[in-house]
Formats: C-alpha cells, structure tokens, sequence
C-alpha cells in the first residue's frame, strides 16, 4: 500500500460541493444581482440583521417568560427497578459494571447505580449500589437477598 502523505490527501468522493460562482453572465441564473434581488438592505454589503431581529417589534424570544434554572450540585445516578434484577440467577453478585456488561443498562452515570422498588423480585441477590429506595431494600432483603451500599 502506498504511502500517506499530506500532498496525496482528498476528500471522499461526492463529500464537497463547488462554491456558488456569483455574477457570471445570465446563463448561469446568479448574474447581474448575484441572487440578491434588487436593493434593500440584504442586496447591500455587509448587509442583513441579525439572527433573531425581527425589524424593531420586540422578539419573540424576549417576548417569553424565562422559566427554571439549572441545580450545578445535581446528582445524577443511573437509576434501575429491582424487576430489572428478576432476570439474573440466585446469589449473583450485582454491580452497575456487571449490568453494563450484560447490556441491561448502557452507560454509568457519574454518581453511579440507584436502585428503586418498582416490580417484584423473587431472587436472593448480593446487590452493590451508590443509593436504594427503602422500598428496594425490603424487597431485596425479603427476597433473602443483601444490600450494600458503595
């Protein structure tokens, strides 16, 4: 295989377009005003308003109440139901790393496994987890199953 050098490089076929040649004769449709149209402040150079400028009428964005804001101090956990766990067999150790590997969950977020009581588990499980609802821990524990937090 040859090899790559900077000079040899081009992009994928079909990848780019041509620029618009502008004021090239009638034939070509963009001739004599170039697409512009005939005066007015957009036929001008350097002309146009900005995005979002609606002539002087208040815009609608400023027109709209603001509403909510953002908690920096959020804590994001990947939050699963124990009915997710029914699957797996008896006195299986559970672990967020152990669901992402068997694809029941597809990314860890930074605060890492929550679990809630929504569903039924009739399994003894060794479940690890950053944070469970008291609901979960019950149904865990009834099961015959352990709880412990990470």
């Amino acid at each position: 295989m040859s090899e790559m050098n900077i000079h040899s490089l081009s992009p994928a076929p079909n990848s780019t377009f041509s620029n618009k040649r502008l004021g090239r004769g009638i034939g070509s449709g963009l001739g004599k005003t170039s697409g512009k149209g005939h005066k007015g402040q957009n036929a001008r150079s350097g002309g146009g308003v900005r995005p979002g400028f609606e002539g002087g009428q208040m815009p609608l964005i400023r027109q709209l109440p603001k509403r909510g804001f953002t908690n920096n101090w959020r804590k994001e956990y990947t939050v699963i139901n124990v009915s997710l766990l029914e699957q797996f067999d008896t006195n299986t150790t559970i672990t967020a790393e152990f669901l992402k590997s068997k694809g029941v969950i597809s990314k860890i977020q930074p605060y890492g496994l929550k679990v809630i009581g929504n569903g039924e588990l009739t399994k003894a499980l060794n479940v690890k987890a950053a944070k469970f609802s008291q609901s979960a821990i019950d149904k865990i524990t009834k099961a015959g199953g352990s709880v412990e937090v990470i």
